[in-house]
């Protein structure tokens, strides 16, 4: 009998990150019968409760160790946070060897690592041990075609990019204003410039690139990605990698009982994901705003950002505060019967696939994205961080399953706009469009997905593995 083969992966931290590289871990697991080994960075003193609950739920088939914590304390409060997810794992390369070293003794060999978009340093250590090295881009072909172009739009630009007059092309995609560009690319200047700049340099020394894309979805990006060219590794979408699993959580069933009273596709569904959240005065913006719209809604509401620090976006951990004394005066008795406000989490792949649920407000987290895109449900497009801007561009001008509200002069977006947007996406003819081909992509995941389809054929037959 054959030796069975094993694989080493090297998320970034954060949960954000975590989570579709496990989605991806299994997939694997069941195309090749590969075995697996997670090997996590940790962003605390320990590894966060929700890192460990992901971890414990996965089959025999897919283990984990978690590496040990790094130091920052040379670096100042408020550094970006592109650039503490590149240092940890960075730093974290000398226990990924010894890692290594003891995985190559317990299996005797291991046919390769695979990294996320913060994790191409870690291909030098894999060549030590004669290792394959594989990305797995959980965003959008379009942000993978961004960075692979980067270089180049580096070397040919000096000015800011948020200063070009004109919208930048890059291969494959509509032309993008850069002022859409994700976070760390607006300030050349930072570290986070510089280290994104790096670890895009270094994309075209892996063996091969999976994205958790696929062809419908971005119709012109993934074709020129796919193409063949001298030293451009090849690219393998796989879309749409989704959690569908179910989950346990306490509160699950108050959501879906609440959701089973109300009418066929009339709710609206507000969640800022794992590590998104807003400020006071949003806060109170969106509340009236949603009010305001006079259509049945679900709310995942945390407490205000004005004092969040970065641990909240790593760990993704529930703010365990149901007092609500944020939201307006008399707001949830106003609202009673017509809206539910839940704290900090609630069961998302179920509401999404719910009946009741017809339109999703959020952040643009391609994870959430291709959840509602899974279930066939159309977007009102809030980015918040990161390359969210991007997906929100992308989503309302090129996929067309989006409404995006406008922020005012004070980059904060008012209650007449929200209720305008959320009123049109549950009753107006732009929502029925929105709804139609949210259908479409819809069938066409499931058909991506499906024995003999696309993503199924990439990660199985084509990956290289």
């Amino acid at each position: 009998m054959a030796q069975q083969l094993h694989v080493a992966m090297l998320p970034s931290p954060g949960i954000g990150h975590l989570i579709p590289l496990v989605e991806f871990a299994k997939r694997l697991v069941t195309a090749h019968d590969f075995t697996i080994t997670l090997v996590v960075p940790i962003d605390g003193p320990v590894p966060s409760k929700t890192q460990k609950s992901v971890l414990s739920a996965l089959p025999e088939a897919i283990d984990h160790v978690f590496l040990p914590p790094v130091n920052f304390d040379d670096h100042p409060d408020g550094t970006k946070i592109e650039t503490i997810i590149n240092l940890t794992v960075t730093r974290s390369l000398p226990a990924l060897r010894d890692v290594l070293k003891s995985m190559f003794s317990r299996f005797g060999s291991v046919r390769a690592l695979v990294v996320d978009i913060f994790g191409t340093d870690a291909f030098d250590v894999a060549r030590e041990f004669n290792m394959l090295s594989y990305i797995f881009f959980p965003t959008t072909a379009t942000g993978l075609s961004l960075l692979l172009h980067l270089p180049v739009l580096d070397e040919t630009e000096s000015c800011e990019f948020r200063e070009l007059s004109e919208p930048v092309r890059i291969p494959g995609s509509i032309p993008i204003p850069s002022t859409e560009f994700p976070e760390p690319l607006q300030d050349r200047k930072n570290d986070a410039y510089k280290w994104t700049l790096h670890k895009a340099k270094r994309y075209r020394l892996a063996d091969g690139i999976v994205v958790n894309s696929f062809l419908e979805l971005e119709s012109g990006t993934i074709p020129s990605l796919t193409k063949s060219e001298p030293g451009k590794p090849p690219v393998y979408p796989v879309g749409p990698l989704v959690n569908m699993e179910p989950t346990t959580e306490a509160d699950d069933s108050n959501c879906l009982t609440w959701l089973d009273k109300q009418p066929h596709g009339s709710v609206l569904f507000v969640s800022f994901g794992s590590g998104g959240s807003l400020s006071s005065e949003q806060i109170n913006e969106l509340a009236f705003g949603l009010e305001m719209s006079a259509q049945r809604f679900l709310w995942v509401v945390r407490r205000p950002n004005d004092n969040v620090s970065n641990a909240t976006y790593f760990s993704g951990t529930a703010q365990n505060d149901s007092s609500f004394d944020f939201l307006p005066n008399g707001f949830l008795e106003r609202i009673e019967g017509r809206g539910l406000v839940v704290p900090s989490w609630a069961p998302q792949s179920k509401i999404l696939s719910h009946g009741s649920t017809g339109g999703f407000l959020s952040h643009c987290g391609w994870n959430s994205t291709l959840e509602s895109v899974f279930n066939g449900v159309p977007l009102v497009a809030w980015p918040l961080f990161a390359e969210q801007r991007l997906n929100a561009f992308l989503l309302t001008q090129e996929i067309k399953v989006a409404l995006r509200p406008k922020a005012g002069e004070n980059g904060v977006v008012q209650r007449e706009e929200i209720a305008r947007v959320v009123k049109s996406l549950l009753e107006g003819e732009e929502g029925e469009k929105l709804r139609n081909r949210m259908k479409d992509l819809k069938e066409a995941a499931a058909k991506a997905l499906s024995p003999n389809g696309a993503s199924t054929k990439a990660l199985s037959e084509e990956t290289g593995f």
